[in-house]
């Protein structure tokens, strides 16, 4: 798999158990964001490590991936515009993203968006159990049933806003358990149905 989007849109704060964990109030909107295409990488390629950080976290997501160019679809519409689903690591620099008050630096270096370990159709995005695993322990568990905004009104939601083009990538959301990795570390993320994203951390 190597997915080549022109940008890839990620949605804060879309998980109800995630947004009881920080005790905050349900967003009435999707609150979104933009990571940059240089920040893809693939299943086994490796996280660096910034300088810049001492804070470094994974966010294990589903991605969903746009088959065709769309604006100002319906949700009702929005399925037939997805090519497929996958794993997905909303990598974090949590200290600088506290630091800017906002989330570009934090969440747009090099090696910042793993995906993979394939493109699978044909699943109930609403309904998929979601695990990471930091060295082989359990550190999120959820299931996509709990997003505060599903899948296909996300894509509608965005394609209101901006034109989507084919391969590129919504990111929709963590669940809770969010936390810090470190060079040596091996983050995995699994999700029923499309299988596991694993990635090391490496130093820059």
């Amino acid at each position: 798999m190597k997915l080549k989007p022109s940008k890839i849109i990620c949605v804060g704060l879309n998980y109800k158990d995630h947004a009881e964990e920080l005790k905050m109030d349900l967003p009435k909107e999707p609150v979104i964001f933009l990571k940059p295409p240089t920040a893809v990488i693939y299943n086994n390629d490796k996280i660096v490590y910034p300088e810049m950080t001492g804070e470094l976290h994974y966010e294990g997501e589903l991605g969903v991936v746009i088959k065709d160019r769309v604006k100002n679809i319906s949700e009702s519409d929005a399925s037939q515009h997805i090519l497929g689903f996958c794993c997905a690591n909303d990598v974090t620099a949590r200290d600088l993203q506290k630091l800017d008050g906002q989330w570009t630096r934090a969440k747009s270096f090099d090696t910042f968006c793993p995906l993979g370990p394939e493109v699978v159709a044909g699943l109930d995005p609403d309904n998929l159990a979601i695990k990471v695993y930091l060295n082989g322990q359990l550190k999120q568990s959820s299931n996509t049933a709990n997003m505060i905004f599903k899948v296909n009104y996300l894509v509608a939601f965005i394609s209101r806003i901006m034109t989507l083009e084919p391969g590129d990538v919504i990111l929709t959301g963590t669940p809770p358990g969010v936390g810090p990795m470190r060079v040596g570390d091996e983050v995995k993320v699994e999700i029923a149905g499309i299988g596991s994203l694993s990635n090391m951390v490496v130093g820059g």
